[in-house]
């Protein structure tokens, strides 16, 4: 089994940010926790990077926790996160933020 570095790109890492501050305005504490999750999400790409499905031509794993998804291509022996985003959004919304970023 390959072991992956991953990485969180400065696009991923915002969109966790504005989506934290989302969840802190719904609950104390709520924002952490999703933070938390998702980076536990991320994390397991390391071992995982490359069995999830593509869609806009990125793979995406299903967060366990939250309605959102991670996108993330693979770069050598690196997994690169390009997005956290909603599930529950337009797709094509989604595929425009995607294509912006790629």
């Amino acid at each position: 089994m390959k072991n992956y570095q991953v990485t969180v790109l400065a696009f991923a890492y915002e969109d966790m940010q504005s989506i934290k501050d989302f969840y802190d305005k719904q609950a104390d504490h709520l924002g952490n926790y999703f933070v938390n999750s998702i980076l536990t999400d991320i994390e397991s790409l390391s071992f995982y990077g490359g069995i999830h499905q593509k869609y806009f031509g990125l793979y995406r794993m299903l967060a366990k926790r939250f309605p959102y998804a991670i996108y993330y291509d693979i770069e050598d022996d690196r997994v690169a996160v390009y997005a956290v985003l909603d599930l529950r959004a337009n797709p094509k919304t989604n595929s425009e933020k995607l294509m912006n970023r790629l």
